[in-house]
């Protein structure tokens, strides 16, 4: 008796193989296919890419990534939900952002020279604006990677003595100068005005719709007017009890001087640095080495929520992504910190200062790029080097 074989299939017999019969999962909707995958974490959309093609390139859409990006370190949303880095998709900002969080990043030197300087500096887009004594240089970033060209594009100038500060707003530079004047250039033009401030060094300034503010060693801070004929006139002057070091116009601006923050402060307990996230939330730092959160909506006199630096050193700068990540510079060793508003503690730190101790001056970063000016040289952290 022979061996009895198994029916041949019908695909067999006809020589081809039939074509399988299409998943129910593409007979639904794209809305709903994206509605399903919506509840999906990042690791389950990364295992769903590889699946199939279509699946990749469902998976990898920015409307299933915001919700998850918005919960990242600088990913480039805001906590309101706006998006600062639109033209970058957002599944690759939330990778970029895990480099962030467990501080993987490549350090390089871009610049240096040979004289100690307090630089500042402004990141705006495709340039880099840095202080280095007198003037003010304005610096290509590279098209790939972390590097600045050699020489700088634009220089301006008009101070007599280093530049302290200055701010970059609607294409206009105003800075504060060590000879107490204040100078306000336009970046694409050769407009400049150029008016005397202080009688001592203007240590901060910031500028918002025609309005100019500038702080002083000589303890007033004052209102500038950049109105059509009332240019350089001062309007109001705060006179206060110690040198002003850092100055803030409110996104409100309502011109007027709202209230003091916090009652408690120790003698020497100067604040070094001020940023708005919003026209309600702020942060500051300075010389007792905390770093402080404010709600003026809730309180002026008591933080919201507050981080100490942890090796005691006063905090000269501070940035924040407008969400849960904040930077700060540290006054010893050139230390740079990242922190995470809902944890009570530093997340990472980078000692940028060998073999010399220097302090951060001034520190910017975007979702890729983290630039810090210390006192010889420009350091960038690539966060996109993992």
């Amino acid at each position: 008796m022979g061996r009895k074989g198994s029916p041949r299939s019908p695909q067999a017999e006809g020589g081809s193989r039939a074509a399988s019969p299409p998943s129910p999962l593409w007979a639904l909707p794209e809305e709903l296919l994206l509605l399903i995958c919506s509840y999906l974490d990042a690791q389950a959309l990364g295992r769903l890419a590889q699946v199939c093609r279509r699946l990749r390139f469902l998976s990898s859409r920015d409307v299933l990534w915001r919700r998850i990006a918005r919960g990242c370190l600088n990913s480039g949303f805001t906590q309101l939900g706006t998006d600062l880095a639109a033209g970058i998709p957002v599944k690759e900002r939330v990778k970029v952002s895990q480099n962030w969080r467990h501080g993987r990043c490549r350090r390089e030197t871009v610049l240096k020279w040979k004289c100690n300087l307090m630089p500042w500096m402004e990141l705006d887009g495709e340039y880099l604006y840095l202080s280095q004594a007198e003037n003010i240089q304005a610096y290509h970033l590279c098209a790939e990677g972390s590097g600045l060209e050699l020489h700088p594009q634009a220089i301006f100038s008009g101070h007599q003595e280093d530049v302290c500060r200055f701010v970059l707003v609607n294409s206009h530079i105003v800075s504060g100068g060590g000879d107490g004047s204040v100078v306000l250039h336009k970046i694409h033009g050769s407009y400049s005005v150029k008016f005397s401030a202080h009688e001592q060094e203007v240590n901060c300034v910031d500028f918002q719709g025609g309005l100019i503010v500038s702080g002083s060693r000589d303890r007033t801070a004052k209102v500038w007017s950049l109105s059509a004929g009332r240019v350089g006139q001062c309007l109001h002057t705060v006179q206060t009890e110690d040198r002003v070091w850092s100055i803030a116009i409110s996104p409100l601006l309502s011109g007027q001087l709202l209230t003091c923050l916090g009652t408690d402060f120790h003698r020497g307990a100067g604040v070094l640095d001020v940023f708005y996230e919003t026209p309600s939330l702020l942060l500051s730092c300075g010389y007792d080495t905390y770093i402080r959160y404010w709600d003026i909506r809730t309180s002026t006199r008591k933080c919201v929520q507050e981080w100490e630096e942890p090796h005691d050193s006063a905090l000269y700068c501070i940035r924040s992504d407008k969400n849960h990540m904040i930077a700060s510079g540290s006054s010893y060793y050139g230390v740079v910190r990242l922190w995470d508003k809902r944890q009570t503690r530093c997340l990472q730190s980078f000692h940028l200062s060998s073999p010399t101790s220097s302090p951060v001056y001034c520190l910017r970063f975007s979702t890729t790029h983290l630039y810090a000016a210390l006192a010889s040289a420009l350091h960038v952290l690539d966060f996109t080097a993992s």
